[in-house]
């Protein structure tokens, strides 16, 4: 072999590790930037569950409050009302009371 041949050898060889340097440092990076997403994708989709439950509880208490508002406009409700709070009773109603000793 001629000189100019084992000096383009070691070149290429130089150029060689030094491409296998990079690629390796690049899939290092790669691979911890992969798992960090990965982290963060988990995170997301234990928010996502979190606010679905919590949207969940939300829409049952709005139904619970369009109910009861109902029940306000009701006349069962006026008439609870004035007996708990008034003690107003109907003509032909008989009132028991306890007695506190």
């Amino acid at each position: 072999m001629s000189r100019r041949s084992r000096k383009y050898q070691k070149s290429n060889r130089a150029g060689r590790l030094c491409v296998t340097c990079i690629v390796l440092t690049l899939l290092a990076v790669m691979s911890v930037q992969i798992v960090r997403v990965y982290e963060k994708n988990q995170d997301y989709i234990a928010k996502e569950k979190r606010l679905t439950e919590q949207l969940e509880a939300e829409t049952e208490r709005q139904a619970d409050l369009e109910e009861y508002e109902k029940y306000t406009q009701s006349q069962d409700y006026i008439e609870d009302v004035a007996k708990a709070k008034l003690g107003l009773v109907y003509k032909n109603e008989i009132v028991f009371k306890e007695k506190k000793e």
